[in-house]
């Protein structure tokens, strides 16, 4: 036998995911309106919505980028299947294009360490059998 206590948390975290993700979809303009007018009408509920955006990293995050990459980070089908199959392959080479790249930059960074390694080594090996050398001549 359930109470009815045990329903209102699920009833009450309903109406709150449902309007946080509402305000998450709106960016961050509309959680400031939120916070400004819970401010406004009854500071409480103002500096609750300041608390959660500061707890939940919200006030520091870049909406608008995030909700750019999941608008077009989707492949979704626009109906003509020619451009699908356009997209769809010009999509994959670039994603190969990129990985190939950073490769790339990885392999002339290392190689870039290995140099500057060996001239490191090269310029401590040529200090360490300087002194020996001067030592040996007198």
């Amino acid at each position: 036998m359930t109470s009815t206590s045990d329903h209102f948390p699920a009833a009450t975290s309903g109406w709150f995911s449902r309007a946080e993700a509402w305000l998450d979809d709106k960016g961050k303009g509309a959680w400031i309106a939120a916070m400004v007018l819970g401010f406004v009408f009854l500071w409480p509920v103002g500096l609750a919505l300041l608390f959660y955006m500061i707890w939940s990293k919200r006030m520091f995050k870049s909406s608008c980028r995030s909700r750019h990459s999941r608008r077009f980070s989707g492949r979704h089908s626009t109906g003509n299947s020619a451009f699908d199959a356009y997209k769809s392959d010009t999509l994959d080479r670039l994603e190969r294009e990129q990985h190939d790249f950073e490769a790339f930059l990885t392999r002339l960074r290392e190689s870039k360490d290995k140099v500057e390694f060996d001239a490191f080594m090269n310029d401590r090996a040529k200090a360490a059998s300087a002194p020996e050398n001067d030592g040996e001549s007198a």
